[in-house]
């Protein structure tokens, strides 16, 4: 890998761009340490898997911009898009990625509300009299 390589990821709204370069596991998201950004270790966790599945944790550094959604939604779009970038570093990373599920855009978003409803489903209270 001779230049850095760039992918975005998803979910719900939240958006990471993310981008790659050989180096030694640093992983930074909006100029902050990844650990810092996300305090909760299930976060973190999701942040690094794709590169624990590969065995890839000290041998990438990533920048992330993340913007949009919540903590949990950036989390699983840098997630993927972490993923995405290892795929275009080295084709082989892909099947053991695949496998693990990390390649797939999780569809599910906000239903939208309807008219004549309090929300998407939530009615208002009905009186009898």
């Amino acid at each position: 890998m001779e230049k850095q390589k760039n992918t975005i990821g998803r979910r719900k709204e939240a958006v990471a761009r993310v981008y790659i370069n050989k180096g030694t596991g640093n992983i930074t998201i909006n100029d902050k340490d990844y650990k810092s950004y996300f305090s909760l270790v299930y976060l973190q966790n999701q942040v690094e898997l794709p590169l624990k599945t590969i065995d890839a944790v000290d041998k990438f550094d990533l920048k992330v911009n993340a913007q949009g959604g919540g903590i949990k939604g950036q989390a699983e779009a840098i997630k993927l898009g972490i993923a995405r970038a290892l795929c275009e570093v080295n084709i082989e990373f892909r099947p053991a990625l695949k496998a693990a599920g990390l390649l797939k855009r999780d569809p599910r978003a906000v239903e939208r509300k309807k008219p004549g409803k309090a929300k998407a489903r939530r009615s208002f209270q009905f009186s009898k009299r």
